[in-house]
């Protein structure tokens, strides 16, 4: 699986989580869980903007059209 997939896979899951707790239509318990699980969701996909984002500048410094970002 490409993390170009799993990436999309995980926004997806964020966003049904995001839906169902904005709904209410949950209970206490299941919305902790929902909402934990959210948390390490929204951790993943940051990281991986991250890397991509250093990934970018890193490209654009060998074409000489950017400087990295601090």
């Amino acid at each position: 699986m490409s993390k170009q997939k799993k990436f999309e896979e995980n926004l997806a899951e964020l966003e049904t989580i995001v839906q169902s707790l904005e709904n209410g239509d949950i209970t206490l318990e299941e919305a902790i869980t929902a909402f934990q699980k959210g948390m390490l969701l929204s951790k993943e996909l940051q990281e991986t903007l991250d890397k991509a984002e250093k990934t970018l500048v890193k490209v654009m410094q060998e074409d000489g059209t950017e400087s990295e970002l601090e």
